[in-house]
């Protein structure tokens, strides 16, 4: 069963790197909103063991926080 977590885990990653590669056109509160979502989704995942509630659940979350991120200068 750690098997498959790994395997989740990395093709969760790999995923997200592969979509920021898209990322190109997009604004910047666009790019924080998919990281924030990206990382909320690996880290939810991790949290919960695995459990589809608690990756979706850290997605929504990360999304959130990343797209209210705002660069200050």
């Amino acid at each position: 069963m750690k098997t498959i977590k790994q395997i989740v885990v990395t093709a969760s990653l790999a995923t997200a790197a592969l979509g920021l590669v898209g990322c190109s056109g997009m604004s910047q509160q666009d790019k924080n909103t998919a990281i924030g979502a990206g990382a909320g989704a690996v880290i939810g995942g991790a949290l919960t063991g695995g459990s589809a509630a608690g990756t979706v659940g850290g997605a929504a979350v990360g999304g959130v926080i990343g797209n209210q991120v705002k660069k200050t200068n």
